[in-house]
């Protein structure tokens, strides 16, 4: 085996790892919400979470950071607060797989953003590729227009979008803060950040879990840090452009975990308007030198 590619399989297996244990944490979460409600689950996953994060700022001695690099993390925290929302909110509406497929868009979404917030420059294979990607995301919308699903899951395809814009901002926030803090860091300010979103709910909303439902809070939150860790070693490690096709695999892993925890099963017109948001995405990643960071929207 080549020398350079014995240093990238470590990296891209922890990467094969993280992915799929994101994919785990949105079916946790998708039994979680159905247990207890959304607005419970969100909050008590951000709760374990920002314990967790404590927990290991202080066995890590982390520092504490800037004024400036606080009002990143508050930013960043608010952005996926509601980027989360809509996801799971979405995900209770609609099968694991064609959630995931849908929120593939995101770094597409990027590319605008950029231009719009960092003055980047958006190229004409960009531009194609944001076609396709719509495209893609036409393919899949067919099926729901053919009646074969529930009321409200077109609704729940419009919050999946709405989470990959919000989704496709974190991205553009992600650039400054990954410059600037640890993934523990990161990861702890996102969970408290969070919870002081959802805490302004609480006295209206928050209910204590049921005993049955405390396995499924720890697991939702333990996969949420140990996936974001996964990757965030992984990204340092080995560049962008190799390990970002990798992330596309958690539609395989929530087509396996959505039939294998609730009976789900996936569409041609998921599996085929997947396949072309994946191609624009790699298309656009060629333009960009693979500059979108993580694309799966449930990465929150």
């Amino acid at each position: 085996m080549p020398q350079d590619q014995g240093r990238f399989a470590i990296p891209f297996l922890v990467c094969c790892v993280g992915v799929a244990l994101f994919s785990v944490m949105d079916a946790a979460m998708k039994g979680l919400g159905l247990a207890i409600g959304l607005y419970n689950a969100l909050f008590w996953r951000a709760s374990t979470g920002t314990v967790l994060g404590l927990a290991l700022m202080l066995l890590t001695r982390q520092r504490w950071p800037t004024r400036a690099v606080v009002r990143i993390h508050l930013l960043r925290g608010t952005v996926v607060a509601f980027m989360a929302l809509l996801f799971f909110w979405a995900i209770l509406r609609l099968p694991l797989a064609e959630a995931i497929a849908l929120s593939f868009i995101a770094p597409l979404i990027a590319l605008y953003l950029a231009a719009l917030l960092l003055k980047e420059q958006v190229g004409r294979r960009a531009i194609g590729a944001s076609l396709l990607g719509l495209v893609g995301v036409g393919v899949i919308l067919s099926g729901k227009v053919q009646g074969r699903y529930e009321p409200d899951a077109l609704l729940g395809v419009l919050a999946v979008l709405g989470s990959a814009i919000l989704f496709a901002w974190n991205l553009i926030i992600q650039r400054q803060q990954a410059q600037v803090a640890s993934p523990i860091e990161v990861a702890f300010f996102q969970h408290l950040v969070m919870l002081g979103v959802f805490a302004t709910g609480a006295p209206w909303l928050a209910i204590l879990p049921p005993l049955k439902a405390v396995p499924l809070v720890l697991l939702a939150a333990t996969l949420a840090f140990t996936s974001l860790a996964a990757l965030a070693w992984a990204y340092a490690r080995a560049e962008a452009q190799r390990l970002i096709p990798v992330e596309y695999s958690a539609f395989i892993w929530a087509a396996i975990v959505g039939w294998l925890a609730f009976g789900e099963h996936v569409t041609l017109s998921t599996m085929a308007g997947a396949l072309l948001i994946v191609v624009a995405c790699l298309i656009a990643a060629r333009s960009k030198r693979a500059d979108l960071a993580h694309v799966e929207a449930s990465a929150a």
